[in-house]
């Protein structure tokens, strides 16, 4: 690649793990600092990126529920290909991507793909890297995938990175106002949450300490449940009200000093905003795919989860005695003071 490439990503996944992707974007930037960098990804994600100083254009592609709106569609593509880019790297290698690599046109596409390329990979990328060459965690992976496509031996590691839109700083600060430590309360999975009663416990040691404790959890009904159940129990907690835009919600988190989650997403964004974090893993894909990414002092993870194989397809647990449970209050409680011991939180008062 020359100096004056210009190189568009894509990336088409879940919420939280589209952050996985910008210490590829941030190699890219400084391997070519003069090449001109956009990135395809889903609307949804796109607050993500926009801030990104090295980041000439955000293409955020509208799309409703796994299907993309056709009369929005073809006009987005047709931008895409006026572009002419020199480059296409498709960072996961699903369908989605591939089309799109296919659609954008440039003159080298490249992905990472599974198993034999299917007919669509085939006419889609001009290279292929099979991923059983590859690391098994995101952030390695697409690191990896990038050191062979330079052809360099070896990639540091950047951090992940988000950067907050500043101009939502005082809103989101009055949302917050003086909590230090945010709470999430809900996950995508039923299984994968701390139980309510060890949430209780955890504030009422946290509070009696000094530390000021904001809970959170998704907009939607399963997780608001969450918060009523917590209120009952803790009718004083201070609660986020639902924040529905990505954007604000990570203004409001980057107020935050220390975000504790079992929902990765929440985990991810706070952990590339610079934020300390306390991820709580047990369930088996989190320990797996998720928990290596961090540091040993940012996770507890649980005891082993009995919920394999078939048993791992069901969203709440199978067992008598939850993994998630194992994971007590006073675990967690001790790993805040030494992530952000007592004298730190009391010196912002």
């Amino acid at each position: 690649m020359q100096k004056k490439t210009k190189i568009i990503a894509i990336q088409f996944k879940y919420l939280g793990d589209a952050v996985f992707i910008t210490p590829a974007l941030q190699t890219l930037h400084q391997q070519y600092p003069y090449a001109e960098i956009h990135i395809l990804v889903a609307a949804e994600v796109a607050p993500i990126f926009k801030e990104l100083p090295f980041i000439k254009k955000v293409w955020a592609l509208p799309r409703t529920r796994g299907k993309s709106k056709l009369t929005e569609s073809l006009p987005f593509v047709r931008a895409l290909r006026k572009e002419r880019f020199d480059v296409s790297i498709d960072f996961v290698g699903n369908d989605r991507g591939a089309i799109l690599s296919l659609l954008v046109g440039a003159k080298s596409r490249f992905s990472a793909i599974e198993r034999k390329p299917t007919f669509l990979q085939k006419i889609a990328y001009t290279r292929t890297i099979q991923t059983s060459s590859l690391p098994t965690t995101w952030v390695k992976r697409h690191l990896k995938m990038l050191s062979i496509l330079m052809g360099t031996s070896e990639i540091a590691a950047p951090q992940m990175l988000i950067v907050a839109n500043p101009l939502l700083a005082s809103q989101a600060k009055q949302l917050l106002q003086d909590h230090q430590t945010i709470c999430h309360l809900g996950t995508s999975q039923e299984k994968k949450e701390w139980p309510i009663s060890h949430w209780v416990k955890f504030y009422q040691l946290a509070t009696k300490a000094g530390y000021k404790i904001a809970f959170s959890a998704g907009p939607n009904e399963r997780e608001r449940n969450l918060i009523l159940e917590l209120k009952k129990s803790l009718p004083d907690a201070f609660v986020l009200p639902p924040i529905n835009k990505l954007e604000m919600y990570l203004s409001v988190l980057k107020k935050a000093k220390v975000v504790i989650s079992g929902d990765t997403g929440p985990l991810h964004f706070a952990a590339g905003l610079g934020l300390k974090v306390i991820g709580l893993f047990a369930v088996d894909d989190g320990v797996k795919f998720y928990a290596p990414i961090y540091a040993k002092n940012e996770v507890i993870i649980g005891k082993r989860c009995t919920c394999t194989g078939e048993l791992a397809n069901f969203s709440t647990c199978q067992s008598s005695s939850p993994c998630m449970n194992s994971i007590s209050a006073e675990q967690v409680f001790e790993l805040l003071k030494e992530r952000y011991p007592l004298s730190a939180a009391k010196a912002l008062k």
